[in-house]
């Protein structure tokens, strides 16, 4: 089956390197258009449109936790049935998870649009200030979900075969295309925050139609007409099986941070801007670790695929080192340049003063991430996705309690806990991961699940 080069020989640090630095570069130039939303709104139409678009983050992450989770399971079962060298199996399930996909993100627009008054009024607890503008842009990006799921589920089966690369250059493009659009909506037209909600759109579907585009040229495999593609119920319902602890783990990390993002509404729309921005950077200092997981996933599911357990734990542990070694670097490198990043925004000197501990705080405790989160790619690729499901409820339970005992204390935190509150739930989902794994509970039933 000729689709790509499988992690099943050679040195495992090789493969991870090769694999992991497109998935990291790719995420990056995600998150830098991303953070141009938020540069370009806050600079061109002030701190109440950059507080609006902030609070969204939280809220919209739940219909993208479904679209990361069911297309992230998908790909796992092609991986392993690449790892198997079984092309009928991974055309099939390639087939059902792309129309699974798309037909979820068709629902999720609909169902967002529809409840997004009441979520962001009574649940999120926007101010009332921002609430008009809020729905505005969350509205119109809801729209564009259906490219958002089927850009994961494409990216999610190329990554599967072995080709993380290519996603680098769909979103290098996307990227330049959504700044250009931004400046050109928000800057020259003065759309305002709608301005920047179609940019995104506009973006993620040149994104969607270049990843579908590409996948059936370079690859025969998955070149279907439409009449070709064909619905499997139970190929569907094992992508469901095996996507559904990944989906409800990041719904459950959605849903914490709505609950954290609404403790950081009520201190205030200068609190909400800075938290605005201190989450961009949060995600930046993400990103390594979580490359690493993408990666193990699919690495170990190859190998699981081919029966090398030894592999797996191999390169788990060089995947751990660089993991580590590449948060600490970026941590540094943002918090000596926090006050240059900080200005950037247009924020208030109230707000900035709460970004810059914002951002010092979290480059300290995500080196506790970034040595037990990629671990959870293992157990996805060796059929133990329920168990990051539950390190993620006990970690933002954690981070959740903590920030109402002690929001409204002074004495004790105050509004600081806003951010603190990460040690204490990464403590817990340190503890929790690493007793899991050195048990060896993960390696009962990683057979292949086709």
């Amino acid at each position: 089956m000729a689709i790509g080069k499988s992690m099943t020989e050679g040195a495992p640090w090789k493969h991870i390197i090769k694999f992991t630095l497109p998935v990291f570069f790719g995420a990056v130039l995600q998150q830098l258009y991303n953070t141009a939303d938020a540069i370009i709104v806050g600079n061109y139409c002030g701190e109440s449109s950059l507080a609006a678009v902030g609070t969204t983050a939280t809220f919209t992450f739940i219909f993208l936790a479904l679209a990361i989770g069911f297309s992230s399971g998908n790909g796992v079962v092609v991986a392993q049935a690449y790892g198997a060298n079984d092309e009928k199996q991974v055309r099939a399930n390639a087939s059902t998870g792309i129309l699974l996909l798309l037909g979820m993100g068709v629902l999720a627009s609909v169902i967002g649009i529809s409840i997004s008054r009441y979520a962001y009024s009574n649940f999120v607890g926007v101010p009332p200030e921002i609430l008009e503008l809020t729905l505005k842009y969350f509205n119109i990006c809801m729209l564009g979900m259906v490219f958002q799921f089927g850009y994961n589920i494409f990216s999610s089966i190329l990554r599967a075969v072995g080709d993380s690369a290519s996603t680098l250059y769909f979103l290098l493009i996307t990227s330049i295309l959504n700044i250009v659009l931004d400046l050109l909506f928000v800057a020259y037209f003065k759309w305002d925050v709608e301005g920047a909600a179609w940019a995104t759109n506009i973006s993620q579907g040149v994104s969607f139609v270049a990843a579908y585009v590409y996948m059936s040229v370079k690859y025969p495999v998955f070149r279907f007409k439409i009449k070709e593609f064909s619905w499997n119920r139970s190929l569907a319902w094992l992508t469901i099986k095996m996507g559904s602890p990944i989906a409800l783990q990041l719904v459950i990390v959605a849903i914490g941070l709505t609950f954290i993002q609404r403790a950081v509404n009520s201190f205030g729309k200068a609190m909400t801007a800075s938290f605005t921005v201190g989450q961009r950077m949060e995600l930046f200092l993400n990103l390594p670790f979580h490359a690493f997981q993408t990666t193990l996933a699919t690495y170990s599911g190859q190998n699981i695929g081919a029966g090398k357990m030894d592999r797996v734990k191999q390169g788990m542990k060089q995947a751990l080192t660089m993991s580590f070694v590449s948060t600490v670097i970026i941590s540094i490198l943002v918090c000596y340049y926090n006050q240059d990043i900080i200005k950037i925004f247009g924020i208030s000197d109230q707000a900035a003063v709460y970004c810059r501990d914002h951002i010092n705080t979290i480059a300290f405790t995500n080196l506790i991430l970034s040595i037990y989160v990629p671990v959870f790619g293992v157990f996805q690729g060796a059929n133990h996705t329920a168990f990051p499901t539950l390190v993620a409820t006990c970690a933002l339970s954690t981070r959740v309690i903590f920030t109402y005992i002690f929001k409204d204390n002074p004495d004790c935190f105050g509004y600081s806990i806003i951010w603190w509150n990460n040690l204490f739930g990464f403590a817990v989902g340190f503890l929790i991961t690493w007793t899991y794994y050195l048990s060896g509970r993960w390696q009962k039933n990683s057979k292949i699940v086709l």
